[in-house]
């Protein structure tokens, strides 16, 4: 699975681990910064990784922050993008069993490295559960598709 990544400074440290246990799993990832914890604006790293996930250029995306919720406001701003912040493994399977969510925000401040990766490893195995779900998903999309054409 070909996965974005992306982070501002407060959640770089996460983002370099989460980044080597993807890639030991086997997955291609394709890091868009940031590259240090030196101080950035995450809308200029969150919003490219977004638009990865949207064109189809990569399956899903992670966002990692201080809290997860400024990254997850900016990842959603992207046409097609469903982004749901998770905080432990339950969070992070809800957000695809329900939302079928093809981005995931963890906050580095909020959620210990051992717990997110296995969110990010319950989020990556979880399916859409469809059937009700999928009646909201495509109403999240009608909300999204009545907006941009105002």
């Amino acid at each position: 699975m070909k996965i974005a990544l992306a982070s501002d400074h407060a959640g770089y440290r996460h983002k370099e681990e989460i980044k080597a246990h993807l890639v030991a799993q086997g997955h291609e990832v394709r890091d868009l910064g940031t590259h240090s914890e030196e101080s950035v604006d995450y809308p200029l790293l969150i919003r490219p990784a977004a638009q990865t996930v949207a064109r189809g250029e990569c399956d899903m995306g992670i966002v990692f922050g201080g809290s997860g919720n400024g990254e997850a406001i900016v990842a959603n701003k992207v046409a097609g993008i469903r982004c749901a912040v998770v905080w432990n493994e339950t969070s992070a399977r809800y957000a695809r069993e329900h939302n079928n969510a093809n981005m995931i925000s963890i906050g580095q401040r909020l959620v210990t490295l051992e717990i997110a990766v296995r969110a990010v490893d319950v989020w990556l195995g979880t399916t859409f559960a469809g059937g009700r779900h999928a009646r909201r998903v495509r109403e999240i999309s009608a909300v999204e598709e009545a907006w941009c054409d105002q």
